[in-house]
């Protein structure tokens, strides 16, 4: 029964990590050309109004832990077979989330009317924007938090291959969506209003998904007793992660709204848009490991048998973002010229910023999954609320001089500590061999990177200037990277993955 199961894992996740790469690869081939015109149709304040808007009610609209809780306690639930639990659990949950919703939907109705008090940058008409689209995104957070448990049961039950594809409908039907708003001359409001309608049909579609693929009845009647305050433990920690978390990409945009104003904004904008297409890239199958790391947590050899899935995992996201960044290095400042124009030229420097700490960051996931699945995020919480304070004090110091490129280095200082304080935790607490780690991942593939850093350095100081030498710029650094790597850093099995995807992706495009 155990080998179906490790089998059936196994499938979800290729597929899931297919599907995954596919609607990734759609959203960047889309975001290349129609966010950059997005931008041109809104107009650069109008975007980062609607930027500001979204980081905000990012910061107030937190499940508390509670999606954290439901994707760890259920994976345990999962693998030990016990469906009466997870049935109780989601009582509890649910009942929770209602209760916070009311809590949220409070403390949004208080802050739109402070908005012109907390953003004393912006102007009258700046001000009145803001308040409309703010009204649109806080109404659909509130109707569709409670929500927010429906990926936390599809990841548990490892139902990976609906829960992309899910995604990737909803990613091609927002963008469409879109598209055809912003072509027939529909403006700000409109964009939110699409955001709100496309999330609300990916719930219905995830709520069928549960529904269809899952056994579970939600028990409400479950009082909870010790459970209760094991979540609650749990949760309680995760809150901190979140909130701290919340002190990062989502705090900049308000302060650099308070010191700097709507144009600061949006350059930081699209470099945290950048980023965010980096780590989603190069972290589509992290997440997916999360209920296999579960079992093996159980097992007598557990710590050998994670190291080993860390480094097989890690030096693939090791390759993927190293060709990202070796990239970006080479041929990023032409990037943003074709892709932004005037006005976005440092964003270049901040896009190296931020993506600096996921070279080190994406590759150690496993460990960070492992970190939630033995329950240790008490710890976490401590590095992650230290992260937050560095990133807030130097972002306060640095904007004020530096505008959005100060913010980025407040990012990325906070960053590398919460790496490097991690892997004190990865080595000490969960007995993860971190120097074997770096050993087998970046020592073994650092002559690769290196030669390929000096490529992009040579190739970076060619003519440029259009499309066309952008594109044979690229291509350059992308065939030396993949020859010294097929040749000298990756091994069999990397090989062997690597042409398995490349003909399921062929055939799946041949159908």
């Amino acid at each position: 029964m155990s080998d179906i199961r490790e089998a059936e894992s196994a499938r979800q996740i290729k597929v899931g990590a297919l599907l995954g790469y596919i609607t990734i690869g759609i959203n960047l081939m889309a975001g290349l050309i129609y966010t950059p015109w997005m931008i041109r149709s809104l107009g650069q304040d109008n975007y980062g109004l609607y930027t500001l808007s979204v980081s905000l009610i990012g910061i107030l609209v937190m499940d508390f832990g509670l999606g954290a809780a439901v994707t760890r306690f259920l994976s345990l639930y999962n693998s030990e077979d016990d469906e009466e639990a997870v049935n109780n659990l989601l009582g509890i949950i649910y009942k929770l989330f209602i209760l916070l919703d009311i809590l949220i939907a409070v403390v949004l109705t208080v802050v739109y009317f402070h908005i012109g008090n907390i953003y004393q940058e912006l102007s009258p008409v700046e001000i009145d924007r803001l308040k409309g689209i703010f009204i649109i995104a806080s109404a659909f957070s509130v109707l569709t938090f409670p929500f927010g448990t429906l990926n936390g049961i599809l990841t548990a039950y490892e139902k990976f291959a609906q829960l992309k594809a899910s995604e990737l409908i909803y990613k091609v039907l927002n963008m469409a969506c879109i598209i055809g708003a912003l072509s027939l001359g529909y403006g700000l409001y409109t964009l939110v209003l699409i955001n709100a309608v496309t999330g609300t049909v990916n719930i219905l579609i995830k709520l069928y998904l549960v529904k269809k693929t899952t056994l579970i009845k939600v028990n409400f009647r479950y009082k909870g007793g010790k459970k209760n305050v094991e979540i609650f433990q749990f949760s309680l920690w995760s809150t901190v992660i979140n909130i701290a978390q919340r002190f990062i990409y989502n705090i900049i945009p308000s302060i650099l709204g308070i010191y700097c104003g709507a144009v600061s904004i949006s350059v930081f904008s699209a470099s945290a848009t950048i980023e965010g297409i980096v780590f989603t890239f190069a972290a589509a199958i992290n997440g997916l490991f999360l209920p296999r790391v579960s079992r093996i947590i159980g097992k007598e050899n557990r710590e050998e048998s994670l190291l080993m899935l860390m480094i097989k995992v890690g030096r693939i996201q090791l390759f993927l973002i190293g060709l990202i960044y070796i990239g970006f290095l080479a041929v990023g400042r032409e990037f943003i010229d074709l892709w932004l124009g005037d006005g976005f030229q440092r964003a270049y420097l901040c896009i190296l910023l931020l993506i600096l700490p996921s070279i080190f960051e994406l590759p150690q996931h496993i460990a960070g999954l492992t970190v939630i699945a033995e329950g240790k995020v008490k710890l976490q919480s401590g590095v992650y609320t230290i992260m937050a304070v560095i990133n807030i004090i130097l972002s306060i110091l640095l904007t004020r001089e530096f505008q959005e490129v100060g913010a980025a280095v407040s990012v990325c200082c906070a960053y590398l500590f919460r790496t490097a304080a991690m892997n004190v935790i990865y080595y000490r607490k969960l007995k993860i061999n971190v120097f074997r780690f770096f050993r087998e991942c970046f020592v073994k593939m650092g002559g690769c990177l290196l030669l390929s850093l000096l490529a992009a350095f040579i190739i970076s100081m060619l003519p440029g200037g259009s499309l066309i030498l952008f594109l044979a710029k690229g291509m350059g650094i992308v065939l030396i990277y993949l020859l010294l790597f097929w040749n000298y850093g990756l091994n069999e099995y990397e090989k062997d993955l690597f042409l398995s995807m490349s003909l399921k992706i062929r055939a799946l495009f041949k159908k």
